[in-house]
C-alpha cells in the first residue's frame, strides 16, 4: 500500500532529540575529543551565544581527521634552543585569531587571556601579535611554506573534488595604506590613484572552497598574469580531480589562456570583450542570423563560431539576449537603440546595447553578452550555456565576505610574502 503523506506538511519533521551527536539540551554534558584532550559540552538555554562558543565543534572536526596533528607534522617553522615561542603555539594563535574574525594582527591580542580555546588546539599559550609577524618573518624558504600550506589545504579538498565541479578564476584588487612590498599603482577602480595588490584566486564554483590565491602587485592585474598559478594549482591535483570546466569573466578571455586549455584538455567558458568583429557577428545574427532559442530564464540565445584576429582557430560562442521583441530588421540599426538605465546587480555581466558605441553594431536594447566556450554541444546546448556563465555571479559574494568578514582588507605586512 502507498503512504498517504499529508498535503499541509510542507518540510518533514527533523531530529527530535540529539542523540547522534549528544544528550539533549539540559540533560547533561557530553565528551568532545580536541587536539588539546577531551573536553566536556553542555547547553545552556540562559546564556547568550558568543562567536567563541562553537570553536569547541571545530575543534572537534580538526581532532577527528588528524587535520590540526598533520598540519603541524610538517611546518617549516622551527625554533632551537628552549626559549623559542614554538610553532604550534604560534599558527595556533594565527589559527584562534582568524576563527575569532580578526583582521588585523594586533587584534591578536584580544585573546592573550583566553585559556580554553588555547587549550583546545593543545597549544601552551597565546602568543602577542609581535611574536606571530617575526616568526613568519623567519621562515627562511618561502616556497617551502607556500608548498606546506597548498599541500594541507588539498588533502582537505582532493576527496571532495572527485565529483564534477567548476573552477571560477578571478581577481579582486586590495588598497594598500603605508609602505608595503609590491605596493604599486595599477587598475584600483574603487580607490583610483592607490598602491594596491591584487588577488588572483581559485575557487569550488558555489561551495565557496578556495584552492589557492596569487597575491601579486598592484600592476599585474591582468589574466597572463593569473595563469601561472591557475596550471601549478590543477597539476598539483590527481586529473580525476580536474574540473569539469573552467569559468571566468571577460578579463580571462584571451587566445594565450584558452590555447592552454585546450592543450591541457581542460574545457572553458569565458565572456568576450566586445571588440569591432564581435560586434559584426552580433549585428549578423541579430539581422537574421539564424534562429533563436529561449533558455527558460528570461533570455535568449543563438549558437555560431567565430575566429578572432590573433586566434589561432574558431572556436564554438553563444550570444545572450535579453528576452524581449526584438526590433525590425529593416530599419536602420542606429535608430534601434533607445538609452536604458542599467540596473547595478547587472552591470558588467550582460551589457546594454546601446549608446554611440552601438549605433552601427546591433539592434537590440536590452542586454547582450558573448560567450566563448570549448565545451561539447551535445552535454552542454546553448540553452544551458548562459545560466552556466550567470551562475559565476556567486564569485563576488566570496570576495565580499573575504574581504569584509574574513580580513582579506585588514591584515598587512611589510613583506609581500
Amino acid at each position: 500500500m502507498t503512504p498517504v503523506i499529508p498535503s499541509n506538511i510542507i518540510h518533514p519533521a527533523g531530529e527530535s532529540s540529539f542523540s547522534a551527536s549528544g544528550p539533549a539540551p539540559g540533560t547533561g554534558p557530553w565528551p568532545i575529543d580536541t587536539p588539546g584532550g577531551r573536553y566536556f559540552a553542555e547547553w545552556d538555554p540562559d546564556s547568550p551565544v558568543t562567536v567563541h562558543g562553537q570553536l569547541a565543534f571545530f575543534a572537534q572536526f580538526l581532532q577527528a581527521g588528524q587535520r590540526w596533528d598533520d598540519f603541524m607534522s610538517d611546518c617549516p617553522l622551527h625554533y632551537a634552543g628552549n626559549r623559542g615561542s614554538g610553532a604550534r603555539n604560534v599558527f595556533g594563535t594565527a589559527a584562534l585569531s582568524v576563527l575569532c574574525g580578526h583582521w588585523r594582527y594586533l587584534h591578536m591580542n584580544a585573546i592573550r587571556g583566553d585559556t580554553v580555546n588555547a587549550g583546545l588546539l593543545g597549544i601552551g599559550k597565546i602568543v602577542s601579535d609581535d611574536v606571530v609577524r617575526h616568526a613568519l618573518n623567519h621562515i627562511i624558504d618561502e616556497q617551502a611554506a607556500l608548498d606546506w600550506l597548498a599541500k594541507h589545504q588539498r588533502l582537505g579538498l582532493e576527496s571532495m573534488l572527485t565529483l564534477p565541479w567548476i573552477l571560477d578564476i578571478d581577481s579582486t584588487v586590495k588598497p594598500l595604506y603605508g609602505k608595503q612590498q609590491g605596493a604599486e599603482i595599477g587598475y584600483n577602480p574603487h580607490k583610483p590613484g592607490r598602491p594596491s595588490h591584487v588577488y588572483h584566486s581559485y575557487f569550488v564554483a558555489n561551495l565557496r572552497l578556495c584552492l589557492g590565491v596569487e597575491v601579486l602587485p598592484g600592476k599585474q592585474h591582468a589574466a597572463g598574469h593569473a595563469q601561472p598559478g591557475l596550471w601549478r594549482t590543477l597539476q598539483a591535483l590527481p586529473r580525476t580531480c580536474w574540473p569539469a570546466f573552467v569559468r571566468a569573466d571577460c578579463g580571462y578571455g584571451q587566445e594565450a589562456l584558452m590555447n592552454e586549455c585546450e592543450a591541457e584538455g581542460v574545457p572553458f567558458l569565458f565572456k568576450l570583450r566586445f571588440t569591432k568583429n564581435v560586434k559584426s557577428l552580433v549585428t549578423r545574427m541579430m539581422y537574421g542570423g539564424g534562429q533563436w532559442q529561449a533558455d527558460g530564464h528570461g533570455w535568449e540565445v543563438i549558437e555560431s563560431t567565430l575566429k578572432l584576429e590573433g586566434w589561432s582557430r574558431e572556436r564554438r560562442v553563444i550570444i545572450v539576449r535579453e528576452g524581449s521583441a526584438r526590433a525590425p530588421v529593416n530599419e536602420n540599426p542606429a535608430h534601434q537603440a533607445r538609452p536604458g538605465k542599467r540596473r547595478g546587480k547587472d552591470r558588467g555581466l550582460l551589457p546594454e546595447a546601446s549608446g554611440p558605441a552601438w549605433k552601427s553594431a546591433a539592434p537590440w536594447s536590452g542586454k547582450i553578452a558573448v560567450l566563448v566556450t570549448s565545451l561539447e554541444a551535445t552535454a552542454y546546448p546553448a540553452t544551458t550555456i548562459a545560466q552556466q556563465y550567470r551562475d559565476r555571479g556567486d564569485m563576488e559574494n566570496n570576495y565580499d565576505e573575504l574581504k569584509n568578514q574574513w580580513g582579506w582588507n585588514g591584515y598587512t605586512t611589510k613583506k609581500l610574502a
